[in-house]
C-alpha cells in the first residue's frame, strides 16, 4: 500500500514480539474458527442476523486503531524476519492456514516440510482443495525453501502439475532447492495427501534488489536476510 515499506527493520524487543504474538496469534485463530463456523452454520436467520451485528461491533473496535498499510515484513540485524501478514504462514493473518515449515538437513539444501490441515473454507471442487490454494501453498513453500537455503527470492516462474485432487483435511508439503546460479534459485516441491502426491511444482526465485544491496553492504560472509524464517 502507498507509504508502506514492505521490508522494515524490526525494532521491537524480544519481549514486545512475544507479547504481540500472544495477543494477536489467538485473535487470528479465533477469526479462522469464525470463518469456518459461518460457512458451515445451519442456524436460523434471526441468529445469523444477531451474529452479524455482534461481529460488526467487534470489527469496528479492532478497526479503531490500525496500521496505515499492510503488515509488511520486519527483519532483524541477523537477517531473521517475521512475515506475520503472509497469506500462507502469517501468524496474524486469519486467511493463512497457517503453515509452519520446518527445515530438514543441511542449510544449503534448503529442504523444508510442513504438516497442515485445510478445512472447508479452502474448498474448490466438493471435498477438494481449490487448485488456486494448492498453487498458493506451493509457491510459498518453494520460495521459503530458497530462503531457508540462504537465498530468499521473489517468484520469477512457477509451474504446477496437478496429479490428483487434493482432499480437504490433513496434508503435508515438502520443498527443496534444486540449484542456484547468480541471483536465481531453482526450487521444487509437492503436496502429499493420504493417497500420495497430489501436486508437484518447480519454480525460479529471484534474489530481490533490497537483499542484494544488503548482502553487498554486509559482505559475503554476513548473515543472509531470510525473511521467511
Amino acid at each position: 500500500m502507498k507509504g508502506m515499506k514492505p521490508f522494515q527493520p524490526d525494532e521491537a524487543t524480544d519481549a514486545e514480539v512475544a507479547a504481540e504474538a500472544a495477543a494477536f496469534g489467538p485473535l487470528a485463530q479465533a477469526v479462522r474458527e469464525l470463518a469456518d463456523a459461518a460457512l458451515r452454520s445451519t442456524v436460523d436467520a434471526a441468529t445469523a442476523r444477531e451474529a452479524t451485528a455482534r461481529i460488526q461491533e467487534v470489527t469496528a473496535r479492532l478497526a479503531a486503531d490500525q496500521l496505515p498499510g499492510s503488515y509488511g515484513v520486519r527483519y532483524r540485524p541477523d537477517g531473521q524476519g517475521r512475515p506475520w501478514g503472509n497469506a500462507v504462514i502469517g501468524l496474524r493473518n486469519p486467511i493463512a492456514p497457517p503453515l509452519d515449515p520446518v527445515r530438514e538437513g543441511e542449510r544449503s539444501e534448503g529442504r523444508i516440510s510442513a504438516d497442515f490441515d485445510l478445512g472447508a473454507v479452502y474448498e474448490g471442487p466438493p471435498g477438494l482443495v481449490h487448485g488456486g490454494v494448492v498453487s498458493l501453498i506451493l509457491d510459498q513453500m518453494l520460495g521459503q525453501a530458497a530462503g531457508s537455503g540462504g537465498r530468499p527470492g521473489m517468484t520469477g516462474t512457477l509451474t504446477i502439475v496437478y496429479r490428483q485432487g487434493t482432499p480437504l483435511g490433513p496434508l503435508r508439503a515438502e520443498a527443496w532447492i534444486d540449484r542456484s546460479e547468480g541471483i536465481k534459485t531453482w526450487a521444487k516441491g509437492h503436496i502429499v495427501g493420504p493417497d500420495g502426491i497430489t501436486a508437484e511444482a518447480e519454480g525460479v526465485f529471484i534474489l530481490p534488489r533490497w537483499a542484494r544491496e544488503l548482502i553487498e553492504k554486509r559482505g559475503p560472509d554476513a548473515a543472509t536476510p531470510a525473511y521467511y524464517e
